[in-house]
């Protein structure tokens, strides 16, 4: 998230850097950078819950929005991809962290070799655009990154591993702005998963989730100082945004499904916060129906009669039956039996519905091309991709999003 604008004072280690630099001359879109950083789990309201130094500057200078909505479902893979690519789920594939395809029979998940299989990642991600186009990506982490889409890969780009520190994350990040113009890239994304790990284990207001915000606030710090030792302040945007909220979850909160539905041969895609059902076709009428009845902390569609609003419906990998749970409930398969099954279980989550408050995820753009000190109303995160294009003069794919968030984030003449 790099957008080291021409006026922001920001000391870190020593160095004082003016954020105002930032905004000072205007670049043309052939010569502007775009650092996309992601911040897994950062809930909309963790500026103020916790008033992280460096985000809040650049929030404050910058632009920020009061909230950003997620896709459906509230989860990571589905919503850093659609961040990436402006598709909902239900176009680009990625329904779950968790998934099957029918089409193949084959399975998605998370650390499984089918992340870096480019057939389950449909539509068309930024990197892939901006290299079709004559320009270079380099992904340090992203939902998607590590696979060959559209028959390419970035220019660089790491298989994620979730040891590596933020430090150095950001330095190899600056590594990469320290080549020559020619040879530099002109998009990069950044991923951080740690407020997403400390979310999940002890919850959105434990300190250690502070702890974690921390980490990231000085990883940015150490970003925005290396882009201002290189001197791309008057070039470098840094696009901040997070994939979902965070939100308390109870083992005595649980709806558990071998006690709701008994026919054999029923698959469950995934569970948590939604749950998905593959009964063989001749019962998926009767599964609905003792669902239907049953219903106690969760609701219960068909895959045609998923709310129009949550756009999950139009892809063969969204299951017949399609569950959602109240918010703070989870479904599980089996029930919680013993203590150590319950001891496990994680404190936090997300998944739920998107206009939830507690799903709600992070916008925060600063650099040359944005306005200053500007905050705008919640949007649907499908904008994000076509205000990237719009920084760095793509054109862009086809896509669910628009050009509304360019036209209210963007400095005049952008």
């Amino acid at each position: 998230m790099s957008g080291i604008l021409k006026s922001l004072c920001v000391r870190i280690a020593g160095v004082v850097f003016s954020l105002g630099a930032l905004f000072c001359a205007e670049s043309p879109a052939k010569d502007q950078i775009v650092i996309l950083v992601g911040l897994d789990g950062f809930r909309w309201d963790y500026l103020a819950k916790f008033t992280p130094a460096t985000l809040s500057r650049l929030a404050a200078g910058g632009v920020r929005a009061e909230r950003m909505v997620p896709s459906f479902p509230s989860l990571t893979f589905p919503n850093f991809y659609t961040i990436a690519t402006g598709l909902r789920p239900e176009h680009h594939g990625i329904i779950g962290n968790n998934m099957f395809d029918p089409r193949t029979g084959e399975s998605f998940s998370l650390g499984s070799k089918a992340v870096g299989d480019g057939h389950w990642w449909e539509g068309e991600p930024i990197w892939v655009t901006a290299q079709k186009q004559g320009m270079r990506a380099a992904c340090m982490f992203w939902p998607g990154s590590e696979a060959e889409i559209c028959g390419m890969r970035p220019w660089q780009w790491k298989p994620f591993d979730h040891d590596v520190s933020p430090e150095a994350r950001v330095a190899t990040v600056l590594g990469w702005m320290a080549l020559p113009a020619a040879e530099r890239p002109r998009l990069v994304t950044l991923y951080f998963h740690e407020a997403d790990t400390a979310g999940h284990h002890f919850g959105p207001d434990a300190p250690e989730t502070a702890a974690a915000v921390e980490q990231c606030d000085k990883a940015i710090a150490q970003l925005i100082e290396g882009v201002h030792k290189l001197n791309l302040d008057e070039v470098a945007n840094l696009v901040i945004v997070s994939d979902h909220g965070m939100t308390e979850v109870s083992p005595d909160r649980t709806i558990v499904l071998s006690d709701l539905v008994k026919p054999a041969g029923v698959q469950v895609d995934f569970s948590g916060a939604v749950a998905g059902l593959r009964p063989p076709p001749e019962l998926v009428g009767e599964v609905y129906a003792a669902l239907a009845a049953k219903h106690d902390h969760f609701q219960v569609y068909r895959r045609e009669e998923v709310p129009k609003r949550l756009h999950f419906r139009d892809h063969p990998r969204i299951p017949p039956i399609v569950l959602m749970a109240d918010e703070g409930w989870t479904i599980v398969k089996r029930p919680l039996l013993g203590v150590a099954a319950r001891a496990v279980f994680l404190r936090a989550t997300h998944g739920f519905d998107p206009a939830l408050p507690s799903m709600g995820a992070t916008f925060i753009g600063s650099g040359p091309a944005f306005k200053r000190g500007a905050v705008i109303p919640p949007f649907d995160n499908v904008e994000i991709y076509a205000l990237v294009c719009k920084i760095l003069g793509l054109n862009p794919a086809a896509n669910d999003g628009g050009n509304r968030l360019a036209e209210a984030v963007l400095a005049p003449g952008r």
